[in-house]
């Protein structure tokens, strides 16, 4: 049985993917635009647009899966890497982006800034904990 926090991640990550979704839907023709203004990435056309999203989907879904049902720490701090990595590009993408878009981003970091938060809650930590050393062994 999943604890509190685990169905706390649950929400607020898979909700922060909703949001980007319905982001990319609202801006694609913005974000395919600077693609376009961009020599060296106009030749890449919509499909690479498509696929990279559906790559970045991808890996975030089997990051949550890993997380949640597997228990995996390793994709757990996987995960807190590729956000702090975004959190540091998110000036630099929100430049050339609408309000609306702005506001979605934002959105999102913050939903996913507050599910990791509740990975490190006492009931989270002892549910992603796969220890099967017995410590009191060894005392």
């Amino acid at each position: 049985m999943k604890p509190q926090s685990i169905k706390t991640f649950d929400f607020l990550y898979l909700g922060s993917l909703v949001l980007g979704v319905i982001n990319f839907v609202v801006t694609r023709n913005e974000t395919m635009a600077m693609l376009e203004a961009d020599p060296a990435t106009a030749q890449l056309g919509s499909g690479f647009l498509y696929g990279a999203f559906a790559f970045g989907m991808g890996i975030s879904l089997l990051l949550w899966f890993l997380i949640s049902n597997v228990k995996s720490k390793v994709a757990m701090w996987i995960m807190i890497v590729l956000f702090v990595i975004g959190v540091l590009m998110t000036p630099a993408s929100l430049a050339g982006m609408s309000m609306l878009g702005t506001v979605f981003v934002i959105a999102v970091t913050v939903m996913q800034a507050a599910s990791i938060f509740y990975l490190f809650r006492p009931d989270a930590k002892a549910y992603l904990s796969n220890d099967p050393v017995d410590h009191d062994t060894f005392k």
